[in-house]
């Protein structure tokens, strides 16, 4: 019984070494700590789409007209607030891509990028308000990152170029049970969903379509396999455990 749970334990701790490899991010023997990586990004600005919350401001010197197109108060508006405030203070884009602002009517922003529609509000603007400037911001900007990571939830973002690894960062980094291979990112579409199979270890990741991020991504993290056969030996071991007490027991049991 003794050499049998020393086997076990053997084994056990085997199973337990996690070397530097399964867990180092854009792995490659080719790169060098002094030669930095060259890349074409491929990043694209996002496309509003319908759904979408845009937060649409206007100042002018003429605040009594201004107003007129500001659902809150355009000096507290880009102050701290949480992000249902924010949400409430927005516009909704339709389903048919358009806004609908007071007196200037619906100006249809879908498929256009944040920068594109900001300018094309302006210019239906200065037809009403002089000297007035338009800000445009996402409001809906927010991704979800479940599985293995320290905190999971959905998080907002508040930058158009946010990446992979700051959705990571922002869920506190994956756990040492994460597979860095399997990063499963779901991401809506006009036609549908798509779910592609993303690898950290992989320094080509930078340039992938995928490895900046868009409203309502959805990143999960799967744990590895030897996380899995490790969790799996505890309950084994555990199991064993109670067996091996119960043995003694019942061995002291019969010895008297």
């Amino acid at each position: 019984m003794r050499k049998i749970l020393c086997y076990l334990l053997l084994i056990f701790v085997a199973a337990s070494c996690i070397s530097k490899k399964e867990l180092v991010y854009m792995q490659n023997e080719k790169l060098k700590t002094n030669t930095p990586t060259n890349f074409t990004t491929t990043y694209k600005e996002y496309q509003l789409q319908a759904n979408d919350v845009l937060s649409i401001k206007v100042l002018s010197v003429q605040p009594e007209l201004s107003n007129l197109f500001n659902i809150t108060d355009p000096n507290n508006a880009f102050g701290m607030a949480n992000p249902s405030s924010l949400f409430l203070s927005g516009y909704s884009i339709d389903k048919d891509g358009n806004v609908k602002l007071p007196t200037i009517g619906e100006v249809k922003v879908g498929g256009l990028t944040v920068t594109q529609s900001q300018a094309l509000i302006q210019r239906n603007l200065d037809k009403y308000v002089n000297d007035a400037t338009v800000v445009v911001k996402l409001l809906s900007f927010k991704v979800s990152v479940l599985g293995e990571v320290r905190n999971p939830g959905y998080y907002y973002v508040y930058n158009e170029q946010a990446n992979l690894l700051e959705a990571l960062s922002m869920a506190g980094d994956l756990t040492q049970g994460a597979s860095r291979e399997n990063i499963k990112l779901i991401r809506q579409k006009p036609g549908g969903t798509e779910v592609v199979l993303l690898d950290l270890k992989d320094p080509n990741l930078v340039q992938s379509q995928y490895y900046f991020l868009k409203p309502n991504d959805v990143l999960y993290i799967e744990p590895r396999k030897t996380q899995i056969k490790r969790d799996n030996l505890v309950v084994v071991s555990a199991i064993l455990g109670v067996l091996s007490t119960a043995g003694l027991i019942l061995n002291f049991v019969n010895i008297k």
